[in-house]
């Protein structure tokens, strides 16, 4: 299952849209978090949404997921308005989301939790009176991705014994194995060594096949700029600028948010 980037071409093309953000703005109360937020992401594309605290990045992912209701604006994913959708169709039609804190089932086996996830989107999750290995393919599916994650030897273990670090590769790995349209990442390194956020990298530049839009929030500048195509850089809820990692790099409004001039 995993995946390899294709190389660019020299030719040019012309992407699908996966996501049309426009005039997107969220207020709690008369607390303005977003306003007028515009923005576009090609299929394929790895856009990475940075900013300082409070800048309301999370709650971007949380608009675009169908965690919040949008105060005004529109969200078009693949041609469809899904602004008013919830947040399981958003799943149904191929979304996948990780959150800041892993929201993995802790009481249950590596195993457990991968067969939800593989059960979870198909038509028979709503059979409440049949066993887990009655699904023979589900089973299947569940063990070829844990093989494929090299996660198989660990199939046994409760989550919530794991590390920190092993819980935060299984829920990446679980939205991978949904094979999501759009994959959106919150932190993806938060509270990972060295090693395990280079691991998360790897993941995502080399497993995440090119047909596959990924969204991802970090304050890790190393993850931004190791697997970034753009930027998108919020403050004070509005967007500052979107561009290229090199433009963003050298952006002198950037260098002011993050070093104070």
């Amino acid at each position: 299952m995993s995946a390899v980037r294709a190389e660019p071409s020299e030719e040019p093309t012309v992407r699908e849209k996966a996501l049309q953000i426009e005039g997107l703005s969220k207020f709690f109360g008369g607390v303005r978090v977003l306003e007028d937020i515009s923005f576009e992401a090609t299929v394929g594309e790895r856009l990475a949404i940075i900013g300082p605290n409070g800048a309301g990045k999370t709650t971007l992912l949380n608009l675009v997921n169908g965690q919040l209701e949008p105060t005004r604006g529109r969200i078009v994913y693949f041609g469809r308005d899904i602004t008013a959708l919830p947040t399981h169709t958003r799943a149904l039609s191929g979304q996948s989301r990780s959150f800041q804190i892993p929201s993995l089932l802790r009481e249950l086996t590596v195993f457990e939790n991968t067969m939800l996830v593989m059960h979870g989107l198909r038509k028979s999750r709503l059979s409440m009176f049949r066993r887990s290995t009655d699904y023979e393919d589900v089973v299947s599916n569940a063990q070829e991705a844990l093989e494929d994650f090299a996660l198989w030897d660990k199939r046994d273990e409760i989550v919530g014994r794991l590390s920190y670090g092993d819980q935060r590769r299984l829920e990446i790995d679980l939205c991978m194995a949904t094979r999501p349209r759009m994959l959106l990442l919150d932190e993806p390194t938060n509270g990972l060594t060295r090693e395990e956020g280079a691991s998360i990298i790897e993941m995502i530049n080399e497993r995440i096949g090119d047909d596959v839009t990924v969204l991802i929030v970090a304050h890790d500048m190393h993850l931004i700029f190791s697997v970034a195509d753009r930027v998108l850089v919020l403050a004070d809820g509005s967007i500052l600028i979107c561009d290229e990692c090199d433009v963003v790099r050298c952006d002198d409004r950037v260098r002011e948010i993050y070093t104070g001039g």
